[in-house]
């Protein structure tokens, strides 16, 4: 018998998703069968499987040891631990990822991701330690491709995840980006509305101005705020956040982005010295409008990347080869 103690970052989860984390080869339907043969309990007694959890219960595992994993290599600690932090407390890390930098593990199999260089710094700095955790890591907040630049957020506790990934969805971050895009725009500035078809099997999106089964609403705001040689700097602030919004979307209305192999011109983009698409999250406002729990004191924070090297090169004329 195993018993595992509810702490803080496992506080608030269902019993069937805590144990799903803390003994992660456990098949689900054994999990289920043991919780009915009550071979797994809470603080000693059977449970229900969507019983939630509080600090201090304790989860008792009669389980047999072969699903426990042995303590075996950490693999985040393969990756560096050098990340940019544009922010951090006790609860949250603003960190600047760099074009070519996968957020997590990909279908190559990399183990240098951006979760795995932040996991190793809070490691090394004393502040996570997976064999003191029953469920949680520190986990990052949203994401951003793997080509593009920019801010992504992480958090450092449980409660922390939960209050992002609300506010999130509630849409009171906002997520604002500069990228330069090709062309002269006719509007300045403009709200961009359609419908997003996703395929994944060619990993591309599609922009439609009437909805077509299965696609997803788009908006899409930006502004131009520098043109030059044939080319504008924009700042677009996502309304909704879909995959690749940004590409597609400019895209669609003949503005492609410098550097896109996907969605742009490898003609065009094959006279500029650009590797990736000039597209960086720079700024994230915290816009909260409701109760923000332990993240109350970000409220009305702004937080920006200052040094973005394709838009000093854009306005130093220095982009093309």
């Amino acid at each position: 018998m195993k018993e595992l103690i509810i702490d803080k970052n496992d506080a608030g989860q269902r019993l069937d998703k805590f144990v799903q984390k803390a003994v992660k080869t456990l098949p689900q339907s054994l999990l289920y069968k043991y919780v009915r043969m009550k071979r797994i309990k809470v603080n000693g007694k059977r449970s229900a499987i969507s019983y939630r959890l509080c600090e201090n219960d304790r989860v008792q595992l009669y389980i047999n040891d072969e699903f426990f994993e042995q303590g075996g290599e950490n693999t985040f600690l393969k990756a560096p631990a050098k990340i940019d932090v544009i922010y951090e407390d006790n609860n949250i890390m603003l960190v600047y990822k760099k074009a070519g930098l996968v957020v997590h593990e990909d279908e190559t199999g990399t183990t240098d991701t951006l979760i795995a260089r932040i996991q190793h710094y809070l490691y090394d700095k004393g502040e996570y330690d997976p064999e003191r955790e029953n469920s949680f890591a520190p986990a990052l907040c949203n994401r951003i491709d793997r080509n593009t630049e920019g801010i992504v957020i992480a958090a450092k506790n449980a409660e922390t995840l939960r209050i992002m990934n609300e506010k999130i969805k509630s849409r009171e971050i906002k997520k604002i980006y500069l990228c330069i895009a090709h062309g002269i725009f006719e509007k300045k500035s403009d709200l961009l509305t359609g419908y997003l078809e996703r395929d994944k099997k060619e990993k591309m999106v599609y922009i439609h101005n009437r909805r077509q089964p299965g696609d997803l609403e788009i908006k899409t705001k930006y502004r131009v705020i520098g043109e030059k040689d044939s080319l504008s700097l924009v700042e677009v602030e996502l309304i909704t956040g879909r995959t690749h919004q940004i590409r597609a979307h400019l895209a669609s209305i003949g503005h492609p982005l410098l550097g896109d192999g996907k969605y742009g011109s490898n003609e065009i983009n094959a006279g500029y010295k650009l590797k990736h698409q000039a597209l960086c999250s720079y700024k994230v406002k915290f816009d909260f409008k409701s109760d923000a729990g332990i993240l109350n004191y970000l409220k009305g924070k702004t937080f920006e990347v200052e040094n973005i090297s394709f838009v000093n090169d854009f306005y130093n004329g220095t982009l093309k080869k």
